[in-house]
């Protein structure tokens, strides 16, 4: 009680996420957006709107849902960073996934100051922060995430520490490993059962109750077969994502060839208008490579 609460960027994420922690605590709240429309539904809940270093300055707990490393390195470091004009006690809260290694520049020069820092990407894409169900991975001090557990709780279905300053952005590489090579399966599963003239809604039903299952293919199964590409979660940020994924595994000597082609797969359809189509339309990357198109379907309706 008596806590406030800073959260800068609110896109198709972090507005969710923030409605979630506003709804079920009411701190009063203050937020920034680039594009300051995307908070609306916060500003109905009661936040205010203001500058980022008078937000950094006033929350006690100040929460990053921003697009790159390099937006989360300006926004934090350097002498007009917000670290410098957070107050002693605070803590910062960074749902970017990010660099490892940029954590612990934020961690160090967080701490200079007094301020605590827990690196804390998530997965769940919008569906998760809609309902507010999304997991936490977070890396840190032990004392500043026992401190702030409550707030993500609301908004997380799950919240671990994986260790110290950094482990959460691990965490989330490993996450987006899993998701890259599921995502290239799922995709290549929906060419090959056009091709073999199979009903695309009851394969897809069918093989979701066994071993072949995933949040993947009841996510965005549906969304692929309407041809619905909307952004749950944005090509270009996956690609980012898997680029911070390959540069972290070079440092680390390993191979890992499913997820270089998969990013590789990314990558092109990012090159070709996709960047801001959502992760399923991945699908389009394969139907070029065989000169097909799916047509568009009813999800609800079989043959």
């Amino acid at each position: 009680k008596g806590f406030k609460v800073g959260w800068i960027g609110t896109g198709v994420m972090g507005a969710p996420m923030c409605g979630h922690l506003m709804d079920k605590l009411q701190p009063p709240t203050l937020v920034y957006n680039r594009t300051k429309s995307k908070a609306q539904t916060l500003f109905d809940k009661g936040a205010e709107y203001k500058p980022v270093h008078e937000i950094a300055k006033e929350a006690d707990f100040l929460f990053l849902m921003l697009g790159y490393p390099h937006d989360v390195e300006a926004m934090t470091l350097g002498p007009n960073g917000i670290v410098q004009h957070m107050k002693e006690g605070a803590i910062l809260v960074d749902h970017t996934t990010s660099s490892p290694k940029l954590a612990e520049q934020i961690y160090e020069a967080a701490r200079e100051r007094g301020v605590g820092s827990i690196d804390a990407p998530v997965s769940g894409g919008d569906i998760g922060a809609k309902n507010g169900q999304v997991v936490s991975m977070c890396g840190g001090d032990q004392e500043d995430f026992d401190k702030v557990l409550p707030l993500l709780e609301t908004y997380s279905k799950a919240a671990e520490l994986m260790g110290g300053t950094g482990k959460g952005q691990h965490a989330k590489c490993i996450n987006q490993i899993m998701i890259a090579t599921t995502m290239i399966g799922l995709s290549e599963a929906f060419v090959y059962s056009e091709k073999a003239g199979l009903d695309q809604r009851k394969w897809l039903d069918l093989i979701g109750g066994g071993s072949a299952a995933s949040f993947s293919l009841t996510s965005y199964g549906p969304r692929m077969i309407k041809r619905d590409f909307e952004p749950g979660f944005y090509v270009e940020h996956f690609v980012k994502d898997l680029g911070i994924v390959m540069d972290e595994a070079k440092q680390m000597g390993l191979s890992i060839p499913g997820t270089a082609g998969a990013h590789q797969l990314y990558q092109a359809l990012a090159a070709n208008d996709g960047g801001r189509d959502g992760t399923q339309a991945i699908l389009k990357v394969h139907e070029n490579l065989n000169n097909i198109e799916l047509p568009a379907r009813d999800p609800e309706k079989k043959a």
